[in-house]
């Protein structure tokens, strides 16, 4: 089918199947980086747990390094860690839906095609 043979329902309902596709794509690479994120302040976390009371901790802030004291570190990292979870949780519900309306939007066109290849088909069962 050339771009002129497209029917005006199929372009519209292929631009929007595009939309929601790019919009999940777009989804599952922000929850990429939040599992990365959490990834990395679990081994942080982990890390704190090994070390001394005692011992100097510094953290980054932009450019600078800061010492901190293990207990502020900790209620941080755990306060980004909560966070990272909910993050994870709402991009998860928001990549199944997405998933759901690709699908569904897949099927439809798929149906909407074969109906339309069914009545430009001559019927057959009436010349038997």
């Amino acid at each position: 089918m050339s771009q002129q043979e497209i029917p005006p329902w199929l372009r519209e309902q292929l631009a929007r199947l595009e939309q929601l596709q790019q919009n999940l794509q777009a989804v599952q690479m922000q929850k990429q980086q939040v599992e990365a994120e959490l990834s990395e302040t679990d081994r942080a976390l982990e890390e704190l747990k090994n070390a001394k009371d005692d011992e100097q901790i510094y953290k980054y802030a932009g450019n600078l390094l800061i010492k901190v004291t293990k207990d502020a570190i900790l209620k941080d990292l755990q306060e980004r860690k909560e966070i990272a979870n909910t993050r994870t949780l709402v991009l998860g519900k928001q990549e199944v839906r997405f998933k759901d309306s690709v699908k569904d939007l897949q099927t439809k066109i798929d149906d909407m095609l074969k109906g339309r290849a069914q009545s430009a088909q001559p019927d057959r069962s009436s010349t038997s």
